[in-house]
Formats: structure tokens, sequence, C-alpha cells
């Protein structure tokens, strides 16, 4: 089955074409990154129009490159939630035209669905079940995951989401947006000795996430010490204690639910002193852990054309009227069985 799968639901617009029988054939991405930085972070109505000018050039380019026709398309998987709403509808609506023109079936993808299933394109998949640590800039949670669908929410976040946290910790030092990659490269250069910085929640008995505290006490640290010298030692103890966080409740949750895989997903999977403690970490108490390729770590098409192809395999929704949720559970989606 040949599905083609559209992501929009932020600051990137993403399309693929992947195969059942042959893997993902091509994919192309879009980032709005350059439009948003002048403003510090993302405009909704920009994005939205962004979106409607790289759909078609995108979706040309993916067909093209995987020496298809439209006509080889056999399903059409959009991102239907989470995220803005005005970004959402513009994928949604591309999707619906073309599988009513095509007289395709079509799937709604929930976006976290897409990115918990992203290391499954990977050459050495994992099996389930495993838990999974989904770590973007919209969320951070845990979860128990046993199959397509069968998902337990273990733990979230009761504020800032991880990448969010990296990216206002970003502003607060006076790096340019997107500042999430800019800290990390910021903090290599940084003394991990020189300051400390509270692990919210680490000791809490659960498995939530709370980093609104941690952004603060940066803020503090800024103003203690605003002289451009310190920015670097500020950066590391913030990355340390993130990672700090994140892997101890990570390894909490393989012990809770007596699991031997880890799966990362999201943009802040990206981050490379976290995959490397996680890889030490779990590695030492005999699991495996396990990353999408650095590509598909953040927002992109294919991961919503392979979560689209598989339930697509079972399910399926008409092209008729359509909706999307900018608000969705991850937890509430349906089982394949």
């Amino acid at each position: 089955m040949l599905v083609l799968g559209i992501e929009s639901s932020c600051d990137e617009t993403g399309l693929a074409l992947y195969d059942t029988e042959r893997g993902l054939l091509a994919h192309a991405l879009h980032s709005q990154i350059a439009l948003h930085a002048e403003y510090g972070g993302v405009v909704p109505e920009l994005a939205s129009r962004d979106h409607i000018r790289y759909m078609v050039p995108l979706a040309r380019q993916v067909i093209a490159h995987a020496g298809c026709q439209l006509a080889d398309i056999d399903g059409i998987a959009y991102t239907s939630g989470p995220g803005l709403a005005g970004a959402l509808l513009v994928g949604s609506a591309f999707a619906h035209a073309l599988a009513v023109a095509l007289n395709l079936p079509i799937l709604g993808v929930h976006h976290l669905e897409g990115h918990l299933l992203s290391p499954l394109l990977s050459a050495n998949p994992p099996d389930f079940p495993f838990v999974a640590l989904l770590v973007s800039g919209g969320h951070t949670q845990l979860m128990d995951v046993q199959g397509i669908g069968e998902y337990v929410l273990l733990g979230d976040t009761l504020d800032d989401a991880a990448g969010e946290a990296f990216d206002k910790t970003a502003q607060l030092l006076g790096l340019d947006y997107p500042g999430g990659a800019a800290l990390s490269a910021l903090a290599q250069q940084g003394d991990l000795q020189r300051f400390s910085l509270p692990r919210p929640l680490l000791h809490s008995g659960d498995l939530n996430f709370s980093f609104s505290g941690l952004k603060t006490a940066v803020l503090n640290l800024v103003r203690k010490h605003p002289d451009t010298a310190s920015r670097a030692d500020i950066a590391a103890a913030f990355q340390a204690a993130m990672c700090d966080v994140l892997v101890a409740k990570s390894l909490s949750a393989l012990k809770q639910q007596r699991r031997s895989q880890l799966v990362v997903a999201g943009g802040v999977g990206a981050n490379q002193p976290l995959r490397q403690a996680l890889t030490r970490e779990v590695t030492q108490r005999k699991g495996c852990v396990y990353f999408p390729e650095l590509q598909f770590c953040t927002d992109n098409g294919a991961m919503i054309a392979f979560a689209g192809a598989m339930r697509l395999l079972h399910t399926r929704e008409p092209a008729g009227p359509f909706s999307v949720k900018p608000r969705w559970a991850l937890n509430s989606l349906p089982a394949l069985r």
C-alpha cells in the first residue's frame, strides 16, 4: 500500500511517500525557522500561509523523487492534531481535496503517534512492548507502548515541555530563535561545575515533569551573572539538569513497567548529551535505547506516512467534511487488533 503523508501541525511542512512493502520512498521538508526568527517564536497566521505556499510544490517533489504518479497512491494520511488549528487545517484541506479528487481512503493521524512510531522507520527498529519518552517543543510524556494504539500514559509535564524550556532558556541567554540547538552548542563550551541548578520533581515518586522552575532558576542566574562569559556555564548547567531529570524518569519508567526497551522521539531526542546519557544508563542496565534518525526527530512527513500506512491497513475514514483536533490525547486512540 502506497501512502502519502502530510505534516503541517506547526512550523514545518513535510510530505512523504511510504510503501508498506518497499518502505520509505521519498520525503521532503520545508522549515519555517527563518520566517519566524524575526519574531522570536512561531506566528500562527504566518505559519498557515507558509504551509499553503509549499504544500503543492513539496507534494510534486516527493512524487517525482519516488518515481511515482498520483494514480499510484493508495491512501492519504495527514496530521489531524494536536497542533496549531490553522496550520492543521491547511494540511487537512489539502489531504481531503486530493482524496476526493482521486477517490482514495484517507486517515487523520495523531502527531505524537507519528513521533512515537518514527524509530520503526530505522534499519534496526524496536519490538513491542517498550517505554517511550516523547520530548518535543510542546510535549514531554512517558508512555507504555504494547502495540500501535495501545498507549498508557505514565507521566506528563505539569507546565513547560522540555523543548519549550530549551527555547525559553536560550532566549534568556540572548540566543536566536529557535534556541535549543544553539543552547546545546553553547553548553559544550561551558563549565559544568560552576553553577548548580535544581532538578525539578527528580524525587517526586511519580513520572511527571516540571520545567518552569528550572527556567526561573536560570533567569535568576542570568540576573546575578549578566556577563557574556557566564552564558556558556549557565547553558551547561541547564542542559545537565534537564538531562538528569529526563534520564532518571525514563529509568524509573522502565523499572516500573519491567521493560528493557526505551524509545526516544521528538525534537529534543536529537540532543547529543541526552542521547549519550540515556544510551549509557540504559545499556548499563542491560536494556536498549532506540532513537529515530536525526532527520526524523523534528516534525516530518515520513512519520505521518508510516503511522498512517499502519492504520490504513486496518481502518479508514470517508473523504468528506473534515475537522482538526488542536488538543487530542494520545492514549485515546483505538488499538489495532
